[in-house]
């Protein structure tokens, strides 16, 4: 640490330069001129051109620069967007999920309805066919009904087929149904089984002005996987 200096000049007097004999000094203290005092008003002035310094305010913790809050808060949007995106992609997944199974649900169910619906109305029109038989159109008529049928029942039928039309032209038989109710039993998209009430106009040699008939038949439909075509495997008369 430096010494304070002194503010004083210590000036030696003594013998003129070339006096004889013993030379006699004293020290003689002059003041030293101190420089003037800066006036306040240049200390001020100074003061203001200083830069101003961000200090941190009494106990409000350290004070965050704009970038050091930005980089936090960049530093915290990609977890925070992961988070949503995750959130987002569960939500979204699960969504999918349940409108996939709704949506196979009702695919399936509206195609067995569909099969159903188309199973019934083959089944009705079978039934109307099998019980329209006319001496006129007798091949034709048996031809539609042979058409409509597969399995054992379409063999059964080609195998009678001649007596049945021998019966129809000697009897001079006209007969003309029309359906009066119909229900399926049970039933998917490749069988069905249906129950047919059907009222028939009968007339042949015995009765040629015609009588009521009455029938109930059972129907059992199968679907042609080929053609789509609802077909009769069996017909039976019931009740």
């Amino acid at each position: 640490m430096q010494s304070r200096r002194s503010t004083t000049l210590k000036v030696i007097k003594g013998a003129k330069s070339g006096s004889p004999g013993p030379t006699r000094r004293r020290l003689v203290t002059r003041a030293v001129p101190q420089p003037a005092a800066a006036p306040i008003e240049d200390v001020l002035e100074r003061l203001d051109q200083e830069p101003v310094e961000d200090l941190p305010r009494p106990d409000a913790g350290p004070v965050r620069t704009g970038k050091a809050h930005d980089a936090a808060t960049d530093a915290g949007t990609p977890g925070r967007r992961r988070a949503l995106v995750g959130l987002l992609v569960v939500v979204l997944a699960a969504t999918l999920a349940a409108a996939g199974v709704y949506g196979h649900r009702w695919y399936v169910d509206r195609a067995t309805d569909d099969a159903r619906q188309a199973a019934l109305a083959a089944a009705k029109q079978a039934s109307v066919n099998f019980v329209s038989v006319s001496a006129a159109s007798v091949d034709r008529d048996l031809q539609r009904i042979a058409a409509g049928a597969t399995g054992d029942f379409k063999e059964e039928f080609t195998r009678g087929q001649a007596q049945v039309r021998t019966a129809v032209v000697e009897n001079r038989v006209e007969s003309y149904g029309s359906v009066l109710r119909a229900g399926l039993v049970s039933g998917d998209r490749r069988r069905a089984v249906v129950l047919v009430a059907v009222d028939a106009t009968v007339k042949n040699v015995k009765a040629p002005e015609g009588r009521p008939s009455h029938y109930r038949i059972q129907v059992d439909m199968v679907r042609d996987p080929d053609a789509g075509d609802w077909l009769v495997s069996k017909l039976q008369f019931v009740g």
